[in-house]
């Protein structure tokens, strides 16, 4: 595929939104993607060549069925949600969001939570001030074609002062290879609310020859004081390519934690990023992934310091067995002016396989000089001390390893706020892990 390939046209994008019938605003904002897409170029991550993936599946808008009842799901989803809590939930299916329940009490108090096409009409304003203003939509052209084709979506909004007790669960499953999956999930928390937001991503298509292409964006805005955890679990069959950008913007004395499982099955590109704008804000993102196969995967976690006293910390743990391929890039970038800045950052990566190929890549870009900043990386195998302390207790050198395996995942895994995600999290990784 050359690099001048059109994926996309403003025809096409304004096309597609007229026929949803979205406010006139949002049409001009598309068409006006649809040109960035056509003549921008594709992001150059490193060592991984994007170009030879099938990007050009961009698939046609397949809405699902609508429905009112959790218990009218399809099977495949209801296993993504934990039943027992009772609190909000929205499903995407394919191209649009096909149910969402939010408690009566949080509604009283200001929250919303919708599908973003249907927030673009009922809270304008909001979804105008914010929408791909962190993920800008001529950074490159996926994210141009994201903008252009946007479909379904998340929109979360918690008022000022709001506490949210229980996780909000979004659930984004494709079950149509052809169908166009390209959720966009804007969470904006006002000053001094506090959220927990859980992203449960997946695909089971049956076989096909058809490349599911998904093309997914998230935008979190935590406004001064406001307290964010963000979770989100990938898992999609091989024949799939995620592509994943997550952006978070922070305010004096925000904070944010990135738990994430990119444990897609297939070719990935996962990037994590924190614009620690303000004074006093606060990052903590911790990532895993295990690649098997002949997977290629792509995964930086970023944070920028704009604001005095900002604090950041990145975990990035991978295991990599097969011939599968992983570049992890952590970038910690201290601006001009960020003084008592604090950025930490880890990479390691536990190799399975001769075969597999895995590169832990810190970056630290520091303009600042009252600042503190670190990293550590390392990419080795299982601990063979460790596996003969475990054996001489009586453990087979199989469990021992696997035992030790999980326990360098544990940091991530432990950590996942819903229950029934966290036990799905830890069956994938048993299956991938063989």
């Amino acid at each position: 595929m050359s690099k001048s390939t059109v994926f996309f046209d403003h025809e096409a994008a304004a096309a597609i939104a007229r026929s949803k019938r979205e406010p006139s605003w949002l049409v001009a904002w598309r068409e006006e993607a649809g040109e960035w897409a056509a003549a921008l170029e594709l992001p150059k991550p490193e060592k991984t060549p994007i170009d030879r993936w099938k990007l050009d599946a961009q698939g046609e808008y397949r809405p699902g069925q609508t429905v009112s009842l959790l218990s009218e799901l399809p099977s495949e989803v209801l296993a993504l949600l934990d039943k027992q809590v009772g609190g909000a939930v929205i499903v995407q299916h394919n191209s649009s969001v096909v149910y969402s329940r939010l408690p009566e009490e949080l509604k009283a108090q200001g929250v919303v939570l919708s599908s973003l096409e249907e927030a673009a009409r009922t809270h304008e304003e909001l979804v105008r001030t914010h929408l791909m203003t962190a993920y800008a939509r001529d950074e490159h052209k996926l994210s141009a074609m994201h903008a252009a084709m946007w479909n379904g979506g998340v929109f979360l909004y918690v008022p000022r002062g709001v506490e949210i007790a229980e996780p909000v669960q979004a659930v984004l499953y494709a079950d149509d290879a052809e169908a166009a999956f390209v959720p966009h999930l804007l969470v904006i928390a006002d000053e001094g609310s506090r959220v927990c937001f859980m992203e449960n991503a997946a695909a089971s298509l049956s076989e096909t020859e058809t490349t599911l292409f998904h093309n997914g964006a998230v935008e979190v805005f935590a406004k001064r004081g406001a307290r964010v955890q963000y979770a989100a679990v990938h898992h999609m069959d091989d024949t799939a390519i995620d592509i994943s950008y997550r952006r978070a913007l922070l305010a004096d004395d925000a904070r944010i934690e990135w738990l994430i499982g990119d444990l897609h099955e297939g070719n990935t590109l996962s990037d994590t990023k924190t614009i620690l704008k303000g004074t006093g804000s606060t990052s903590d993102a911790k990532v895993i992934t295990v690649g098997t196969g002949s997977q290629r995967m792509s995964l930086t976690t970023g944070a920028v310091h704009i604001g005095r006293s900002s604090e950041s910390d990145m975990v990035t743990r991978a295991v990599m067995t097969d011939e599968a391929t992983a570049i992890i890039n952590g970038i910690t970038k201290i601006e001009k002016g960020s003084a008592k800045a604090n950025g930490q950052q880890t990479e390691r990566v536990l190799m399975l396989s001769p075969k597999a190929r895995g590169d832990a890549n810190p970056i630290l870009l520091i303009d600042e000089d009252d600042v503190m900043a670190g990293h550590a990386a390392s990419v080795g195998q299982v601990n063979a001390e460790q596996v003969y302390y475990l054996m001489s207790r009586g453990i087979a050198r199989a469990a021992a390893e696997r035992l030790i395996i999980y326990g360098f995942l544990d940091p991530v895994v432990s950590e996942i706020p819903v229950e029934a995600v966290r036990k799905r999290l830890q069956q994938i990784l048993e299956r991938k892990l063989g």
